[in-house]
């Protein structure tokens, strides 16, 4: 494809790089392209996975629960995948999380995340505990984030749809970890998308550099003192990578380059950011040797595509900054602005209501007594917006005047005294924790045939369900491939109504 790249990236590159390693450089885009897929671990361990498999894998060096998987394999095209069980992911793209070193309890945010494969990464980590707050100020591009946080069966997730601004005053200082994968030029992905290359040239790399600068400004504020944020781009202007975060520690100097040592992963570029790709002496002498420590993945030094990543601290408050006690209370709108602003969000389409008191959860309750061994909300926060109850995670802020896509795990909806149970509460929950359940083999044709939409025939000892209180089969099942859930059916007389939602149909 080497006659298909852009003359002007061409010429760039080989400014950049020097002529023996751009012929390097130039030879990976005439070899394949890598496929790669990660384990989600919050629903099956590593081994279990690998013994049951029927994909050739082997490990992704630096991520452990990353695998490369053969092309021609189609995992997305296969009943694993529609419980969650994995996410396909290009290789490159797992390094940022991984660098990140999320622990469980952990308060954290990613920025910019549609359409979630990052966010997932994330969730895992986390293992249920913490609070994940995930963002994306593209509207068309939320239903894609949500509907794989679903399917990965994340119980402690906020989805947003908004302008990182708007969230400082909600957000500042809140957070232990910052994920920024910013919006970029995509020059690393010419080989893996090629639409990239005409996109290249419609969205300059001044367009781009603009928007970082504001994006890593915005998130500083955000981020508690001694948090960690990491910045990546999948882009290998030096614009949008070292500059940037050049710029960050001289306009911020509580911040420090945390250095990234992987024998995989090349070192920044400190010596990239000059003329003409760069403004000469824009930087500080420090800021440039500290951006050595950030790191560049190469298509022709690694299997997978290309990234750029810097792992970056909070030290603490800069001189003449507000203590953040002060500036939290600086940031609170008197009572009026925040009813105006929670009416301005609705008005402008977001969710951001406040919970309705009104709406009784004994629906919901009598539910969770029949179907489920234990409440798996019970620590989180249960909410209703109009009929809709959702379970918050513990220590999240208010959100009124944000656009709220999703304010926690919608769990289902409450329509005239009844509950209807959500797919996320399906897909959340784990086998041992329903008291009704329907599992299907693999090789069982009613498994296909469920994720198809259809009416199965279920004989009533197969439901399998709570002995010690004598529960009759007829009701809600939670519906499982393997051991792992895919959706609810309703059980009737030797027939298993399916439950599953119609954009989640196999085709």
């Amino acid at each position: 494809m080497n006659n298909k790249l852009p003359a002007a990236f061409l010429e760039k590159m080989m400014d950049l790089l020097g002529s023996d390693e751009f012929e390097r450089f130039l030879e990976s885009y005439d070899q394949p392209r890598v496929y790669g897929m990660r384990i989600n671990t919050q629903k099956i361990e590593i081994p279990e996975f690998l013994e049951k498999s029927p994909f050739a894998l082997t490990p992704i060096p630096w991520v452990s629960e990353g695998f490369y998987y053969e092309e021609g394999q189609r995992p997305g095209k296969h009943p694993y995948y529609h419980a969650g069980l994995y996410y396909i992911q290009e290789p490159s793209a797992m390094a940022p999380v991984e660098l990140l070193d999320v622990q469980p309890g952990d308060k954290v945010l990613d920025l910019c995340a549609a359409p979630g494969g990052k966010s997932t990464q994330i969730a895992a980590k986390l293992k249920g505990e913490g609070v994940l707050v995930v963002n994306d100020n593209h509207s068309d591009r939320v239903k894609a984030l949500v509907k794989n946080l679903e399917l990965f069966g994340v119980r402690n997730a906020v989805v947003l749809n908004e302008k990182p601004e708007r969230m400082i005053p909600v957000f500042r200082g809140y957070f232990d970890k910052i994920l920024i994968d910013a919006p970029c030029s995509g020059e690393g992905m010419f080989r893996k998308e090629e639409d990239m290359m005409s996109q290249w040239q419609r969205h300059s790399v001044t367009e781009c550099s603009s928007m970082q600068r504001e994006i890593l400004g915005q998130a500083a504020q955000m981020l508690a003192a001694g948090g960690y944020i990491v910045y990546s781009t999948c882009t290998f202007s030096p614009e949008e990578n070292e500059a940037q975060i050049a710029e960050l520690l001289d306009r911020h100097p509580e911040f420090e380059v945390v250095r990234i040592d992987r024998a995989e992963f090349a070192p920044g570029r400190p010596d990239w950011v000059r003329a003409p790709w760069c403004a000469e002496d824009a930087y500080s002498e420090q800021a440039l040797a500290a951006v050595a420590g950030t790191a560049r993945l190469w298509p022709h030094r690694l299997k997978g595509e290309g990234h750029y990543v810097a792992l970056l601290r909070k030290r603490d408050s800069a001189p003449g900054e507000m203590a953040p006690a002060m500036e939290a209370a600086a940031a609170v709108p008197a009572a009026g602005e925040r009813k105006r602003s929670g009416r301005e969000a609705l008005r402008r389409g977001g969710r951001a209501e406040a919970p309705r008191a009104a709406v009784s959860l004994e629906p919901l309750q009598a539910f969770a007594g029949e179907l489920l061994r234990s409440e798996p909300f019970a620590a989180a926060r249960l909410v209703c917006y109009g009929d809709h109850a959702y379970a918050s995670p513990a220590g999240l802020p208010e959100l009124h005047g944000l656009k709220v896509v999703r304010p926690g795990w919608y769990i289902g909806a409450l329509h005239r005294g009844r509950f209807e149970p959500s797919h996320a509460l399906a897909m959340g929950l784990r086998f041992d924790e329903a008291k009704r359940v329907v599992s299907l083999a693999l090789g069982d044709a009613r498994a296909l045939r469920y994720l198809k939409g259809e009416t199965l025939e279920v004989a009533e000892e197969e439901v399998i369900r709570d002995s010690d209180t004598g529960q009759a089969a007829k009701g809600y099942c939670l519906v499982c491939v393997d051991g792992h859930p895919v959706g609810w059916g309703k059980w009737h007389d030797g027939m298993l109504k399916n439950e599953y939602p119609p954009g989640w149909r196999w085709t």
